[in-house]
C-alpha cells in the first residue's frame, strides 16, 4: 500500500503569508508544494492537498483534513521571514517535538536543501504551531529560506525545481523509497503493539525520554511503536540490541 503524503501550501486567500517587495510566501509556497507533489506522486506516493489554489483555509482546517484522509505524514510547505531585511538567510524545519521519525525526515529536508546552497539553520521544535499539534500523524513544516533575504529568493529562483527535488527526496530518503519510486529495504525495530491507544503512547513517551528515535505506525486496528528507518540489517540489529539492554521487547520489521 502506498504511503499518503498530505501536503499543505501555508497560507493563502485572504492571508498572504510574509510579504516583501510585492512578493507574497503564499505564492512561492503553492507553486513549491504543487511542483514537491508532483515529484512523489511520480514515485508513487498518494498525494494529497489542503489547497491547490490561492484559498484560504484555517491551520485547525488543515490539520482536520491531514487527520480525516487518514494521510501517514504532513508536510506543510513555507517561507520564513525576519524583522530586518537580509540579516538572516538559510532554511529551517519545525517539528512539534524533537525525536521520531518526524525528526528524521527534518533533518534529511534540510540536508538536501543544503546541499543546494542554503544555510541549514537546523531543525527546530514548535509545540505551539496548529499543524504541527493537531496532526494525528507525524508532521514536519519547512521553511523553504527567508523571503526577506535577496540571497533566499535568489537561490529559490534559480534553483527552483531543484529544492522541490531535495525536499521530495527528504521525505523519500526517510521513508526508504528512492526518487525512481523503486522501493529500498527499510528495517525498523519494534516495542510493541497495542490496540489501546494511551498504552502506545506511555510507550512512545518512554522511549523519546531516552533520546530513542520512536514513533507510532497505526493500521488495522494496531497501534505500533517502533524506532529508527535503518537501510541495513546490521544497523538495525545494534539498535534493537540497545533497546533490549534498556529493557524493551523488540522485533525487527523489515
Amino acid at each position: 500500500m502506498a504511503y499518503k503524503i498530505m501536503i499543505d501550501a501555508g497560507h493563502g486567500g485572504r492571508d498572504p503569508g510574509a510579504v516583501y517587495n510585492g512578493r507574497q510566501e503564499k505564492d512561492d509556497v503553492l507553486e513549491l508544494a504543487l511542483a514537491v507533489g508532483q515529484i512523489l506522486e511520480d514515485a508513487g506516493l498518494d498525494v494529497e492537498y489542503t489547497r491547490t489554489t490561492d484559498i484560504y483555509e484555517s491551520p485547525s482546517e488543515k490539520a482536520r483534513e491531514a487527520n480525516n484522509a487518514g494521510a501517514d505524514f504532513f508536510v506543510s510547505i513555507h517561507r520564513n521571514s525576519f524583522p530586518r531585511p537580509n540579516e538572516v538567510s538559510g532554511v529551517e524545519t519545525l517539528v512539534y517535538d524533537a525525536g521520531g521519525i518526524k525528526n528524521q525526515m527534518a533533518e534529511n529536508v534540510n540536508r538536501q536543501l543544503e546541499n543546494i546552497g542554503f544555510r541549514n539553520l537546523g531543525v527546530k521544535e514548535r509545540p505551539n504551531l496548529t499543524v504541527l499539534r493537531r496532526t494525528q500523524m507525524p508532521a514536519i513544516l519547512v521553511e523553504a529560506g527567508f523571503i526577506n533575504s535577496d540571497i533566499d529568493n535568489r537561490l529559490f529562483d534559480e534553483n527552483f525545481q531543484a529544492i522541490a527535488h531535495g525536499i521530495a527526496d527528504g521525505i523519500l530518503e526517510t521513508i526508504g523509497i528512492g526518487s525512481s519510486g523503486t522501493m529500498e529495504q527499510v528495517y525498523t525495530v519494534q516495542t510493541g503493539a497495542f490496540r489501546n491507544e494511551e498504552y502506545a503512547g506511555q510507550m512512545l513517551d518512554s522511549l523519546l525520554s531516552r533520546n530513542y528515535p520512536a514513533f507510532i505506525s497505526e493500521g488495522g486496528g494496531y497501534y505500533r511503536v517502533q524506532v529508527g528507518s535503518f537501510g541495513s540489517l546490521a544497523e538495525a540489529r545494534s539498535m534493537e540490541q540497545r533497546l533490549r539492554q534498556d529493557g524493551y521487547p523488540t522485533a525487527i520489521i523489515g
